[in-house]
């Protein structure tokens, strides 16, 4: 996207956003709030597609180890009685699916797209036929607030009162961006993503790097799937993660596959889910809720016609490397 209509954007969100605070503090604080947990599987996910297609690996199979990886933190918290085990399990869960897709797409070097969906057809069929009722968590995961932060106003109550796992998704991204452009793996991975030819003249073990990068990714969709059951649901269903991977996808790609942008894109889909179910508790307008489920996915279409041709993925995504 154009740099200035980005800010043009960017300054109307915020102006929105001060008017409505100096007209209800508290309505405006509750919809940031719930935008930013909205946002958190969306930062997360978006992340995990950042990392494989930055190392040249398509993932369209994120929904699939977010959902693999819900069910299995669910239960195993259930089961365990301790909401931390079964955040492991459920990250354990998504590594071993991020694992099952680099062995799939970089060393039996099948087509990427049928290697994702073979996930998310696999964690489908397995969640539903496994799912069971009865079932519930030992507890609520415990809200933490930063001391004397929490009390700036609007800001303070919004980011620095929250659980875990949403300290947890900022924080990812803050770091992958810094690993990604201020580090030696974030050159050797973006290398394997553009020139793979030239980074294994250069001695860069191509298909390694690439493995391991798709396996530590799905262990964030792990996180992702396990926040979404522990933290935001605290149960599970079938079709639980309702499209969220790949609407991670369409936000990778507005942020441009940079995390940082990923993250600010989330959280403007969050702010908008956020403010179209106000409006809808307000009952400012008669909309009725499969409308305001379906804004995410609109504003997604919207989002990638608008960026469409304006960005451009890894050189080498997508592309089996094959050594000379």
């Amino acid at each position: 996207m154009n740099a200035r209509w980005a800010y043009i954007l960017g300054g109307f969100i915020i102006a929105g956003i001060i008017v409505s605070y100096a007209m209800d503090a508290n309505r405006t604080e509750s919809v940031l709030s719930f935008s930013l947990r909205y946002a958190v599987p969306l930062i997360l996910a978006a992340m995990v597609g950042i990392i494989c297609e930055r190392s040249g690996v398509i993932n369209i199979g994120i929904e699939g180890q977010m959902l693999m990886s819900a069910f299995a933190g669910f239960f195993g918290a259930a089961l365990t009685g301790n909401l931390i085990a079964g955040a492991m399990i459920g990250v354990g869960t998504g590594m071993i699916m991020g694992a099952f897709l680099a062995v799939g797409s970089v060393t039996w070097k099948m087509d990427q797209i049928i290697a994702g969906t073979i996930i998310n057809i696999l964690a489908t069929g397995l969640t539903s036929f496994f799912y069971a009722q009865g079932y519930v968590l030992p507890g609520v995961m415990p809200t933490v607030a930063v001391p004397l932060l929490k009390d700036i106003p609007l800001l303070g109550p919004v980011l620095f009162n929250n659980g875990l796992y949403t300290y947890a998704a900022i924080l990812i991204a803050v770091i992958l961006w810094v690993l990604l452009f201020k580090t030696i793996w974030g050159l050797r991975t973006r290398s394997v993503g553009e020139k793979p030819s030239a980074s294994d003249t250069s001695g860069i073990n191509v298909p390694r790097t690439r493995f391991i990068n798709v396996t530590l990714a799905g262990g964030i969709a792990g996180l992702a799937g396990a926040y979404l059951a522990i933290e935001a649901a605290g149960t599970f269903e079938r079709g639980f993660t309702a499209g969220r991977g790949f609407t991670a996808l369409a936000i990778m790609i507005f942020g441009a596959w940079n995390p940082l942008g990923a993250m600010f894109a989330a959280i403007f889909f969050g702010l908008t889910q956020g403010v179209a179910s106000q409006l809808q508790s307000d009952a400012v307008f008669e909309i009725p809720p499969q409308f305001v489920n379906m804004l995410p996915y609109v504003l997604t279409i919207v989002l990638l016609a608008a960026v469409s041709g304006r960005v451009s993925p890894p050189a080498a995504v997508g592309k089996p490397y094959e050594k000379d």
